[in-house]
């Protein structure tokens, strides 16, 4: 089969959202590794989503061969069987790449030879995306910018003060687990990465402590991406993110911090795919927060341990104090929590977008 036709189907999954991507042989390559030719035809002929009746409509295939195909696109990630908000209607989609198949071709925790050439694959897609970034750079940062953040930085609960505005996003991660009677939890895909590529977290970081809820949880649950856990043993995971020093960073319907909250990942600086695509080069970072640190001069004794700890490099020490770049702050709490003299406090800023410009780096 020609690669015109994996080429179009690469087109056809860029369509459904997230960064843009470079179609070239690895990415094509990660394609065929993922799925058949009898895959791909079907695939070629399917439009963002549909549900059962539609696709019946559009393929000739009799119930068992439809239900078979279906099944086995679900399993591997590049298909979501969600049921609608609204109707209930069991709604099939094509994912995107990012965030999407991505996650989906990791998040199991498999070790087999099949999953180290898909990460070695994506770590070739990653530096083919910085290339491409480091010659287009302010055509890329411009684009970005333009474009709405995929996530929002919840802080960490103890460094703030409940509150009782309703037409903000959810900020306590406790309210947001209380709000879910499925609640899954799966392999960082992340740091599955980064093992499958002999490169693991220079902390040590869970493997296993990235969440999804709800609808999305159920499928992750029954495609085997994932294992649901009570309430108590996702605060339990958050609990240990925090005293690591992670990152929450949630996911929404849509994109929009006041829909419901998909999934919420729990991020260390050296294996954060988005953290690392910033610091190498490839994309900025942007995303929504409400919180912004702010350090006591008073208090403070210029230790360093916030500079250390930093995800965004937001801190600097003039004359043995810490200084916060308020542009850099993405309100994680991060230093809030680990600060030994607690020189730091969250204050609360309202919902806003930070969007940082990923550092130039030499095409040489």
């Amino acid at each position: 089969m020609t690669d015109k036709l994996w080429h179009q189907l690469a087109r056809n999954i860029l369509k459904t959202g997230g960064p843009p991507i470079p179609i070239n042989d690895t990415l094509i390559e990660l394609l065929k590794t993922l799925i058949n030719e009898e895959q791909l035809k079907f695939l070629l002929k399917f439009r963002k989503s549909l549900n059962r009746d539609q696709i019946k409509s559009k393929f000739d295939l009799d119930e068992a061969s439809l239900s078979k195909m279906l099944n086995e696109l679900m399993h591997i990630g590049i298909i979501t069987a969600i049921p609608s908000r609204t109707t209930g209607v069991m709604v099939y989609r094509l994912v995107a790449f990012l965030p999407g198949l991505l996650e989906f071709t990791l998040m199991r925790g498999e070790t087999g030879a099949k999953q180290k050439k898909l990460a070695k694959l994506w770590e070739q897609l990653f530096k083919d995306e910085a290339e491409i970034t480091r010659k287009n750079y302010d055509i890329v940062m411009n684009a970005f910018k333009n474009a709405p953040p995929i996530d929002r930085v919840i802080p960490i609960e103890q460094q703030i003060e409940p509150h009782e505005e309703l037409t903000l996003p959810e900020e306590e991660v406790r309210k947001i687990i209380e709000k879910f009677d499925i609640i899954g939890v799966s392999h960082c895909y992340c740091r599955h990465f980064k093992d499958l590529l002999e490169d693991p977290c220079k902390i040590n970081a869970p493997r296993q402590n990235c969440l999804s809820f709800g609808r999305t949880a159920k499928f992750a649950i029954d495609q085997s991406f994932a294992k649901q856990i009570s309430k108590e043993e996702a605060l339990k995971i958050l609990k240990e993110a925090e005293d690591l020093g992670l990152i929450h960073k949630t996911f929404h319907v849509k994109g929009d911090p006041f829909m419901e909250e998909l999934a919420i990942c729990n991020c260390c600086r050296c294996c954060c795919q988005n953290l690392q695509a910033f610091y190498n080069g490839a994309s900025p970072t942007h995303t929504y927060t409400s919180y912004i640190a702010h350090i006591s001069e008073v208090e403070c004794v210029g230790c360093g341990m916030c500079l250390e700890l930093c995800p965004m490099d937001a801190i600097d020490l003039e004359e043995a104090t810490a200084i916060v770049n308020e542009e850099r702050c993405i309100g994680c709490g991060v230093c809030a929590n680990n600060c030994p003299e607690d020189a730091i406090e969250l204050q609360r800023t309202g919902l806003r977008k930070v969007f940082i410009p990923a550092p130039k780096v030499s095409t040489s």
